[in-house]
């Protein structure tokens, strides 16, 4: 394991508990450079995970609660006149931070979903015609709850497509739970301490986009993802995109492990979500209730490593 990166998910643990696998894969993102979706129900920690995850990390963090009020302008800052001075200033928005938690993300309008498009992918915002650079390092958390909660919309694929990860945490095991209990009037996020920086993040970042990745892995996430473009019951397969992704996260996965090259498990351990919500299903398919999880498992196993 890398130590540095190890200590990151040993702090997260203290108070997002039995759920390791979750935050390795969350922390894979942001050294991958991506962002991260969780999508689940309410009170599960989605919230708490991102929160702890930027404390142990020292990263500016920020988070804006989505609801149907809220504008881009919120997001993304706008231009006001300054009588004083008699010019237009800048005024930054919510989004400029190392690490943006946009909770409820799904609850908003098309609109302000959309004013996080360009930031997302370019690390930039644009407002009245000039372009504001965000920090760096920079990642969006974003949480959802499941599609047909109360005030809830779907959110449109050119959405999607910008998180590197799609994942649910799920309900905590029975003795994660109990620990919860114990532990529901103590110290909360108080116990997370810092064990990396922003700048050092930023050097890892770099480490993990030179780690080794022979042709044989490069074959594999191809056949992979063609394969995911031939099954009759997947009417949008994987796009050249969903494969880089899926490479950048092998890599962070091997970072992580301490390896020094990319092995097919590396790749199998993320597979499913960094592909889940890029796989779209036809008409046949979904009214059979079709899991997409399971089809890219039965692909996992058609297709095997060269």
């Amino acid at each position: 394991m890398n130590t540095e990166l190890e200590q990151v998910v040993i702090q997260v643990s203290q108070v997002v508990k039995g759920k390791d696998d979750v935050i390795r894969k969350v922390l894979a993102a942001v050294l991958a450079g991506g962002h991260v979706l969780l999508e689940d129900i309410p009170g599960v920690g989605k919230t708490t995970l991102a929160m702890a995850l930027g404390k142990a990390m020292e990263l500016d963090y920020r988070r804006m609660q989505f609801t149907p009020d809220v504008l881009p302008s919120d997001i993304v800052g706008f231009t006001m006149y300054n009588n004083a001075q008699g010019t237009f200033e800048y005024k930054p928005g919510a989004i400029f931070s190392n690490l943006f938690l946009a909770d409820e993300l799904n609850r908003t309008s098309s609109k302000t979903q959309s004013a996080l498009l360009e930031v997302m992918e370019e690390g930039k915002v644009t407002v009245d015609g000039i372009t504001h650079e965000l920090p760096e390092p920079f990642t969006v958390i974003a949480t959802e709850n499941p599609y047909g909660s109360s005030g809830t919309q779907l959110l449109p694929e050119s959405q999607l497509d910008r998180f590197l990860i799609c994942l649910t945490m799920g309900y905590p095991s029975h003795g994660a739970a109990v620990e919860i209990l114990k532990e529901s009037a103590g110290q909360g996020l108080g116990l997370v301490k810092p064990v990396l920086t922003g700048a050092r993040l930023l050097e890892l970042r770099e480490q993990a986009k030179q780690l080794h990745v022979s042709d044989n892995i490069h074959e594999y996430i191809v056949n992979l993802t063609e394969e995911t473009r031939r099954d009759p019951r997947i009417a949008l397969g994987v796009s050249p995109r969903g494969s880089i992704a899926l490479l950048k996260m092998a890599r962070a996965m091997a970072m992580i492990r301490g390896g020094e090259y990319v092995i097919p498990e590396d790749v199998l351990a993320v597979i499913p979500e960094v592909w889940t919500h890029r796989i779209h299903l036809n008409a046949m398919a979904r009214a059979e209730g079709t899991n997409i999880p399971g089809i890219i498992r039965e692909i996992t196993e058609r297709i095997r490593a060269v």
